[in-house]
């Protein structure tokens, strides 16, 4: 008799085989989109894919929906990345849709439009934001291919116009599934990188298709948010992307981006030349300017010789030191004047011609002048006059009346 399941097993036993096979796990899918519903609360996505005879139930999660460039639309072809599974309690067959892409002209079309409606409402496209590119920069971060013709052109360009410049390459795929996400990520990695002075983001020529991944909403956005100038160069003159309106230059090819990225090492010699030529002439015209006043001093000179005016000042200075002798001696004779005045004066003071006159000084045994209302009976004191002084022992002392 066969094995006994319960529904839950049954379930879980399919998932399981579902989930352990490679080829389900990350598949490329393509169909119509019918019954597209977004839920407003939760932001996923539920719709079914379908083509002429079969439909696959499918869900977007809310994470990779928000990565999704266009708006799908009932009957909408499209190309998706899904993990194909059952979902264990419905027991119901679905896609895990994580990427999505228009398939055809006309849905593409339709999404593009829808892109560059909404970017542009967001001010990604504005004038006014985009970055001048730098004269002469000594480092560009290069995002394109490693193996793409993209980069050699670019390297021709840069060696022939200006060999001194750095390049710094960020490879990255320029098509399939990873190509959008390597290349936002290149910009925001040389957007960080302080050495770097502008980015070019390139890839050669190729179909329309081939060049849709530049379209992406996530290439757009890293670009609008890089802090560097940024150079679009994607395939050739006619063909137009989403990151030729968000960058701050678009350049029709590679090596057009090279060459507008760089200056010419001719044109710049030809420059200094001039300039080496002009500060000659300049400094030719100054010397001549100089030697022609040099000559016409030295003719003032001859015609006017300055031995006159020589001795005019040798009169002056004679002058002008016989006054100064002259206010000397006549400052030098008040001065004396004036000391003989105060000479007298101090003699007139002096003590000592009172004393010439028979009168004496009173000191006491330390040499200091005292009155005779304070010398007592006992006490020695010291009479000083004009040529003795007295060691003298006081006996007595009475009052004397006025």
């Amino acid at each position: 008799m066969a094995d006994v399941f319960t529904v839950t097993a049954l379930n879980r036993y399919v998932k399981t085989l579902l989930d352990a096979d490679d080829t389900l796990f990350d598949l490329a899918l393509c169909g119509e989109v019918a019954n597209f519903v977004q839920n407003a609360r939760s932001g996923h996505c539920y719709f079914s894919l379908r083509d002429g005879q079969a439909t696959v139930k499918a869900v977007m999660f809310r994470q990779d929906a928000r990565r999704l460039a266009f708006r799908p639309e009932e009957g909408m072809h499209v190309i998706v990345r899904c993990r194909v599974t059952l979902y264990e309690r419905d027991g119901a067959f679905q896609v895990y849709v994580t990427d999505m892409f228009p398939d055809g002209i006309g849905s593409a079309q339709i999404a593009l439009e829808q892109l560059k409606q909404k970017l542009y409402a967001e001010g990604l496209f504005a004038q006014e934001r985009k970055q001048p590119i730098p004269s002469r920069p000594d480092c560009i971060g290069l995002v394109t291919s490693k193996t793409g013709a993209a980069l050699q052109d670019i390297r021709n360009v840069l060696s022939r116009r200006w060999p001194l410049v750095k390049v710094l390459l960020y490879p990255v795929s320029v098509q399939g599934f990873e190509a959008a996400e390597q290349v936002a990520a290149g910009i925001d990695y040389l957007g960080k990188k302080a050495n770097v002075d502008v980015i070019i983001v390139a890839r050669g020529g190729g179909s329309k298709e081939d060049l849709w991944v530049f379209n992406a909403e996530c290439i757009a956005r890293a670009a609008f948010r890089c802090p560097k100038p940024l150079i679009s160069a994607i395939g050739h003159e006619i063909d137009t992307t989403i990151l030729d309106y968000v960058a701050d230059l678009r350049a029709p090819t590679p090596s057009a981006a090279a060459e507008v990225a760089v200056p010419d090492q001719m044109e710049v010699r030809q420059k200094l030349c001039i300039i080496e030529k002009n500060m000659q002439e300049n400094m030719q015209t100054r010397v001549a300017m100089c030697y022609n006043k040099f000559a016409d001093l030295a003719m003032q000179v001859a015609e006017n010789p300055c031995e006159g005016a020589i001795s005019c000042k040798q009169e002056r200075l004679t002058s002008l030191a016989e006054q100064l002798r002259r206010s000397a001696a006549q400052a030098l004779q008040r001065k004396q004047v004036q000391l003989k005045h105060s000479a007298a004066l101090t003699e007139s003071l002096s003590p000592y011609r009172v004393l010439a006159r028979g009168y004496a000084l009173v000191q006491n045994t330390k040499g200091t002048c005292v009155k005779t209302e304070q010398v007592g009976a006992g006490e020695r004191i010291r009479v000083v006059g004009t040529s003795k002084i007295l060691r003298c022992l006081v006996e007595d002392t009475e009052e004397q009346k006025a």
